[in-house]
């Protein structure tokens, strides 16, 4: 089927148009929508093949799509809005306004969480709530399409139980969200999608877009596909009970004036969400585990792209994957959306980011080749790293595994993921990435994408290393003893610390290369 391109100046459609091409080239797509906005509007539109193979639907602007957790975004905008009206307090407990249910602490001696905790996912919630629902749909979340679902209070039983101390500890998942979300309901009095679509979805002029799956979106929803041995599989198809979390549907016409408003202070040419001070605020660092790693803003993601200040945030159900970057600074956005990838956790935000990386013309984050080794400080460096326990974060543990180990192999500084999957647990080179830092450094990650991940080394005033910072997300691992080193197991008794679900997922994506051991020198 061929590509619809929507061309409008300021964009050099044919260069652009070449670049997603070979972005297709590089990884299989069903369907894929690519948008970019600039100057209040769609400067640009990519559509690639079918919303729906078996009718030969193709996409199009109007193609709608499950956006998944950038529906994230959107409820800490609503948050934000009753933050704007004196109503709800970010630095205050949040059990203050959630009526349906409460987060009740392990242990009663812990600061209350707050607002901005859960805006952050620092509130100490775990992402699962039982440790079966691993191995479930969408983690335990949804329920087959056309089924009741339970309220949040029915679902989590009166109570949501706090696993680790509020503020310490990073944990990304669906549960803090979905809270945000009943407490938009308890403190305004409606329904989550009755506010939704009257304070952000009207006034942007988003008329195609809904958080549940009305008529009004089914008759032109995308189906879902999901790659297996014979291809792509239509996925079935499930309503998510964490609707705050990740339920918004909406087609690149009305993200386009979504975008568009994230990028004009919170208003575009339709009306206006919030106040540019407050959007400036969402933008602005929430949660930094190192001050040289980008960290959180309220709901974004935050990044540097060669100097230019950038937030973002992905999306991911079964069949369905988006991406939103952003550079508020310069006025320009990038959004893209498919219906059925192979590995599109790891190419879609890589790619997107590389695309507005050119727009902005700075080169693509890369591999820095002019900056010296220091091996006078790899002794101090090696070491095993270890993230917080205590609580169950299964995807961010599927990808790191028990922690991580510094070591030297070859006369090469590396670091591995100590984790059951071979492709992470052989290890990568850290390359130095900051010259007046010697403890930056960058890892080339393209066995698994088009992406590299930057690690910052942290100190105590005595200059003994302690942590591990990296900015995939903002992931701190705290070094521990060489005598606890997990690395002394067997590589297969780590599948059953809890990441065995994990594991299978990541076998999935295709990692193959076999590891070897190694130490520090």
């Amino acid at each position: 089927m061929p590509a619809t391109v929507t061309r409008a100046p300021g964009i050099d459609a044919v260069e652009m148009t070449l670049r997603i091409r070979e972005v297709l080239n590089r990884h299989p797509t069903v369907g894929l929508a690519l948008g970019l906005v600039r100057d209040g509007r769609l400067e640009f539109f990519h559509g690639h093949g079918m919303a729906d193979m078996a009718s030969a639907t193709p996409i199009t602007e109007d193609t709608i799509f499950r956006i998944a957790s950038i529906t994230k975004t959107f409820t800490a905008i609503a948050v934000m809005q009753l933050w704007e009206q004196g109503l709800v307090d970010l630095d205050g407990p949040a059990n203050d306004y959630l009526r349906a249910y409460k987060l009740v602490p392990a242990d009663a001696g812990w600061q209350p969480a707050t607002v901005r905790n859960l805006l952050t996912h620092t509130a100490g919630l775990p992402e699962t709530i039982h440790p079966w629902d691993a191995f479930l749909p969408d983690w335990g979340e949804s329920v087959k399409a056309g089924r009741p679902r339970p309220s949040l209070a029915q679902f989590y039983g009166g109570h949501l139980r706090v696993s680790a101390q509020p503020g310490t500890r990073f944990v990304y998942g669906n549960h803090g969200p979905a809270t945000l979300g009943q407490l938009v309901e308890d403190v305004s009095g409606m329904a989550l999608d009755r506010y939704v679509r009257e304070h952000i979805f009207k006034p942007l002029g988003m008329t195609d877009s809904d958080l549940l799956r009305s008529e009004q979106v089914r008759s032109r929803l995308a189906t879902g596909y999901e790659f297996g041995s014979a291809g792509p599989k239509a996925v079935t198809e499930r309503d998510m009970i964490t609707a705050g979390a990740a339920s918004i549907y909406s087609s690149p016409r009305d993200m386009a004036r979504y975008v568009a408003a994230l990028l004009g202070g919170g208003a575009n040419e339709h009306g206006s969400i919030l106040r540019p001070a407050t959007l400036a605020t969402m933008y602005e660092p929430q949660y930094q585990p190192d001050p040289r790693i980008p960290g959180l803003g309220l709901a974004f993601f935050r990044v540097d792209l060669g100097g230019h200040r950038a937030v973002e945030h992905q999306g991911t159900l079964p069949g369905f994957h988006s991406q939103v970057f952003l550079a508020p600074e310069d006025g320009v956005g990038v959004m893209a959306f498919t219906n059925g990838s192979v590995n599109p956790d790891f190419w879609l935000p890589a790619e997107c980011a590389g695309l507005l990386s050119r727009l902005l013309d700075v080169p693509d984050d890369a591999i820095r080749p002019d900056i010296p080794q220091h091996p006078e400080s790899w002794a101090e460096l090696c070491g095993w790293y270890q993230l917080s326990a205590g609580l169950a974060d299964v995807r961010l543990r599927s990808f790191v595994g028990v922690g991580v180990e510094v070591f030297v192999r070859g006369g090469q500084l590396m670091i591995r993921l100590l984790s059951p999957v071979p492709a992470l647990f052989r290890g990568f080179p850290l390359r130095p990435d900051d010259l007046a830092d010697p403890d930056i450094f960058r890892i080339d990650m393209s066995r698994l994408g088009p992406f590299s991940m930057r690690v910052a080394f942290g100190r105590e005033p005595g200059l003994r290393v302690t942590s591990a910072n990296l900015d995939l997300m903002p992931i701190s691992l705290r070094k521990q003893p060489a005598r606890t080193n997990p690395r002394r197991w067997a590589t297969g008794a780590l599948a059953g610390l809890g990441v065995a679900a994990a594991a299978a997922a990541m076998r999935r994506r295709g990692s193959t290369t076999r590891g070897r051991g190694g130490g520090c020198a």
